[in-house]
Parts: C-alpha cells; structure tokens; sequence
C-alpha cells in the first residue's frame, strides 16, 4: 500500500487540503487569517485564498514525515531569511501563532495529538487519511502512465 513517502509532496499535499476544506469542519482559517503574515520574514500575507488549508496540510505531511515535533522547530522549518536592505539577511523563524493555532484546530479534528515532552505527532485516523489519499494519487499516476512507443 502506498504511503506519503512514495508519493510527489505537492499533489499530496494539494489533495489533502483540498479534503480538509470540504470534510473537516473543525479545520477553518480564523478571522485575521486574511491580513496577517507568515512570518517576519515576508512582506505580504499569502496570495492564495485557501493558504490556510495548505499550511494545515503540509503539517500533517511533515508530521507523517518526520514524527513529533513541537511548535519551536516547526518554526525554523517555516521560516526564512529576513531582508534588512543593504546589511547581511538573518534566518527568522515563521510565526507561531499560525502554527499554534493550525495545530489546535487538527487536534480538535482527531487527526493531531499532542505527547508529552515531544511535540505533536499524527494520530491513526490521520495517518490512515495520507495513507489513503496517497494511494488514490498512485492509482491515479498508474492508470494515466501510458507509454508513447
């Protein structure tokens, strides 16, 4: 069966938000989701309108990936490199809050629990979610792989 490792992390992760925005009610952007950045440093809040969506996607992704993590390296992975004009750029964390929040709302869904002293780590609902969406982008890259001769 395949998994979120065998599968491109963009179509994955593009599928899954997309399964967020219409299945998971307790999965929604918050208010001031619309004006605010993602971090220190960018200039401007995201373009996409369901960024939220993606973002909450992407941390089940890294989640399934890379096990427990806390909120404080989820922030480093986010981040960037900050812009001070004609000085050295700095690496700046991404914010918190967006994450904070966006994790709360997958706990709050069953798909994201919290352990003790480690982080947040995917729950057997949600990795069973990956897993099978996943799979249907494998079946889906397998029926369409005609080969031209």
């Amino acid at each position: 069966m395949p998994t979120a490792y065998d599968v491109e992390a963009n179509k994955l992760i593009e599928r899954v938000s997309k399964y967020l925005m219409e299945n998971v009610p307790e999965v929604s952007p918050p208010p001031w989701a619309a004006y605010v950045k993602t971090g220190v440093h960018k200039e401007r809040p995201p373009d996409r309108e369901d960024w939220w969506y993606v973002r909450c996607a992407s941390l089940l992704r890294k989640l399934y990936i890379h096990g427990p993590k806390g909120v404080s390296r989820l922030r480093r992975e986010y981040g960037g490199r900050r812009s001070k004009g004609m000085r050295p750029e700095h690496a700046r964390p991404g914010s918190g809050n967006i994450l904070r929040k966006a994790l709360q709302q997958l706990e709050k869904a069953g798909l994201v629990k919290t352990v003790q002293g480690k982080g947040r780590v995917l729950t057997e609902k949600g990795r069973s979610l990956l897993d099978s969406i996943a799979t249907e982008i494998k079946r889906e890259e397998a029926g369409s792989g005609v080969k031209a001769s």
